[in-house]
């Protein structure tokens, strides 16, 4: 009974639909994964013909306070964002708080075409922008048809 409400391969179905989704949505290649919307710092995440590009939104911090990361195929671009006032502050009176205080991580799935060995970080004014090259074989070229 299950199979004839779910069809035989459950699994296929979802590959089908990813697919789809991809293809209606114009989405990133399947083997770019950057987790869930909401996370801190919020990513983009692009490619050109040289590289994969990725910016993190991260306003309030300092460089210090960053530390990019890759192996394996991931990318980690981790943290703390402090407090803008501190408790030895007793005249503050702390009525709300909506700005996300702690440590943070996010984790940029790469594909097989990211080199390791071509990544450069730079931070200004609250973004974190990521650059990694690409394996020259996985590069577009033109081939000469004789």
């Amino acid at each position: 009974m299950t199979d004839a409400l779910y069809g035989a391969d459950l699994f296929s179905d979802f590959d089908r639909l990813q697919r789809q989704m991809t293809s209606l949505f114009g989405g990133f290649p399947s083997s770019i994964r950057a987790g869930r919307a909401g996370a801190f710092p919020a990513i983009n995440i692009g490619t050109t013909d040289d590289s994969i590009e990725i910016v993190a939104f991260a306003p309030g911090l300092k460089q210090e306070d960053i530390e990019v990361t890759i192996d394996r195929g991931l990318l980690t671009i981790s943290g703390e964002r402090r407090p803008l006032w501190q408790d030895s502050m007793p005249e503050f009176r702390h009525y709300a708080q909506e700005r996300f205080v702690g440590g943070f991580r996010r984790v940029v799935e790469l594909p097989d075409s990211a080199d390791p060995d071509k990544v450069q970080a730079r931070y200004a004014n609250g973004c974190l922008s990521v650059s990694v090259g690409k394996r020259e074989a996985s590069k577009p070229r033109a081939i000469s048809v004789q």
